[in-house]
C-alpha cells in the first residue's frame, strides 16, 4: 500500500453521496465536498482475507490436500 494520503480517490461524498468533491490541505488527506460542506477524511482499518473468495477456495484446496 501506498503511504500517499491520496492513493485512493473518493467519488461520493459519504454524507450526501454528492460526487462534488476537492481534496483539501487540512486535515491530511482530507476532501471537502461542496453539496453539503463537510470535510472528512477515509481510512481503512484492515483487510479481512478471509472473505476474498480465491483467498477462501486457496485455504479449501489447502485443507483437502490440494486443487481437485
Amino acid at each position: 500500500m501506498s503511504d500517499s494520503p491520496r492513493a485512493s480517490v473518493i467519488y461520493y461524498c459519504p454524507f450526501c453521496a454528492e460526487e462534488d468533491l476537492r481534496p483539501v490541505e487540512e486535515p491530511r488527506g482530507g476532501w471537502r465536498c461542496n453539496a453539503c460542506a463537510r470535510v472528512f477524511t477515509v481510512q481503512m482499518a484492515s483487510l479481512d482475507t478471509t472473505r476474498i473468495p480465491g483467498r477462501v477456495r486457496e485455504e479449501a484446496e489447502l485443507h483437502r490436500g490440494g486443487p481437485s
